[in-house]
């Protein structure tokens, strides 16, 4: 028989926890992206200034986690965070987009997994079998939807069999994953086949511009985005997305009652998290460019541009060194944002939020069983809308994880002023992450004229709105809970 309300046990050293962080950080987009999003959206130059403010923003955010872990280190984090400091309503209000911002990097994390092998295969198309349909222009094959369901079935299974196991195999897959970035981006600087001309434009391009105007290639020049509001747009458009790009330094504290370390060292895990993950998406997207001559051409094909970057860089070896790579960041990713979701989850049904069946825990397991299971089903929708959804599954991120990062540094001015702790130093930039925090809000829900690929596209919208439904039909079962 299941236990209610069990103590989780403390299993995760500090190489989990920094798996844990930077295998959540940097998923498959750091991989696709360059040639999906960020060479047409921003370049190389915009990506790159991007993705620095990005993380100089997110390490100003860690200053707050690292206050507040200690004072509530118990699983839910931001949840737990919220509700001490605002109250019940606005801690469900916090936790339901938070796992928005969790639960749908796994699906989109498991729609990358056709992409991988369709890149790798060749002519093959070893998965594309049985009846397919068709989501917004973009076939999704039953050979394909049933790989990555089996994949997110296997991950949330290991997950169910205990923190320790998950913590080594995150472990394992993270640091693969930090080397071959490694080696693909020493490889693009001691070779010749890298060259700084071939990065134009470099500031990206208006892609939806050409299409609708049917213009090739050859005509990229013409929608080259130049100008002062050209560069503000280009860096925009990464920059609003850089909460999605990051989410994961702060799952840490979904884990706080896991750790087997001190809570001391979560900002130091943090930084070097949020500065890996930095310098995995800036090396990816140079390499891309700089490898690729007329890379703008192969954008506009829908080409996955880092793998022919990586084979005219190595070869074979450089297209096996994506292979591995990506694999990795897909399978921590996986792995990662379902130990985050669900201790989530389990948080919020501990404490009533949730219907109470999340907060038990398998007996022998020690973990969130039934947590797990409702994210494996939720996940499963990924394989089933397609590839077409990564787009929309990196919208519900960025606006979960920015409402996240706003609860905490309001949490963490407002424990503050109450405990009478903390420095002038730590007050001023939880001021500037509320600050950053709404921004970023801004910029995803408010289409401001100019400024080009920023905020969110429909099917975002309405994703949105049903998540909003289904946070709210909980609520509504749960309103006893609700009660001040």
């Amino acid at each position: 028989m299941e236990q209610k309300n069990p103590h989780l046990r403390q299993q995760l050293s500090s190489l989990h926890v920094w798996a844990l962080a930077f295998g959540c950080i940097i998923g498959w987009g750091a991989f696709i992206n360059p040639g999906k999003k960020f060479l047409p959206n921003s370049g190389v130059y915009g990506t790159a200034i991007a993705m620095l403010l990005g993380a100089l923003v997110m390490i100003i955010l860690a200053f707050s986690y690292a206050y507040m872990v200690p004072k509530h280190p118990r699983a839910g984090g931001e949840f737990n965070f919220t509700k001490s400091c605002f109250g019940k309503v606005s801690a469900y209000f916090c936790g339901w987009f938070l796992l928005a911002a969790y639960l749908s990097n796994v699906p989109m994390n498991s729609t990358a997994i056709g992409l991988i092998v369709d890149g790798l295969d060749g002519n093959l198309d070893i998965l594309r079998f049985g009846f397919h349909y068709v989501v917004s222009g973009f076939d999704v094959w039953f050979g394909e939807m049933l790989f990555a369901m089996s994949i997110l079935i296997l991950f949330g299974v290991l997950n169910i069999l205990g923190v320790r196991k998950a913590g080594i195999i995150q472990a394992l897959l993270s640091s693969l994953l930090a080397i071959s970035v490694f080696i693909l981006t020493v490889s693009s600087v001691c070779s010749s086949k890298a060259c700084m001309m071939n990065m134009d434009p470099v500031w990206g391009f208006d892609r939806a511009g050409m299409i609708a105007a049917g213009a090739s290639a050859a005509d990229v020049s013409i929608f080259a985005k130049v100008g002062s509001l050209g560069i503000m747009s280009s860096i925009l458009a990464t920059f609003a997305i850089t909460p999605w790009a990051f989410v994961g330094f702060e799952t840490i504290p979904q884990a706080a009652e896991e750790f087997k370390v001190s809570y001391k060292k979560v900002i130091f895990i943090m930084v070097v998290a949020i500065l890996f993950g930095a310098f995995v998406y800036i090396a990816n997207n140079t390499v891309a460019a700089a490898a690729v001559i007329n890379w703008p051409e192969r954008v506009m094909a829908g080409e996955w541009v880092l793998l022919i970057a990586a084979e005219e860089l190595l070869g074979t070896f450089g297209k096996v060194l994506i292979g591995v790579a990506v694999s990795c960041a897909v399978l921590s990713g996986i792995m990662g944002f379902y130990l985050a979701s669900s201790r989530l989850m389990y948080s919020m049904g501990r404490d009533g939020y949730l219907p109470t069946v999340f907060s038990r825990i398998d007996p022998k397991y020690h973990t969130p069983k039934n947590a797990l299971l409702f994210c494996i089903l939720v996940s499963l929708s990924g394989p089933i809308l397609g590839r077409e959804a990564l787009g929309w599954f990196v919208d519900m991120s960025s606006i979960g994880a920015s409402i996240g990062f706003f609860f905490t540094a309001a949490s963490t001015y407002k424990t503050m002023k109450q405990d009478g702790d903390g420095t002038v130093f730590l007050r001023i930039i939880t001021v500037f992450g509320m600050i950053f925090s709404i921004t970023f809000v801004t910029l995803q829900l408010v289409p401001i004229p100019g400024l080009i690929g920023v905020h969110f596209g429909k099917e975002s919208y309405w994703m949105l709105i049903v998540w909003i439904a289904i946070g709210f039909a909980f609520s509504i079962r749960q309103r006893k809970y609700f009660v001040e």
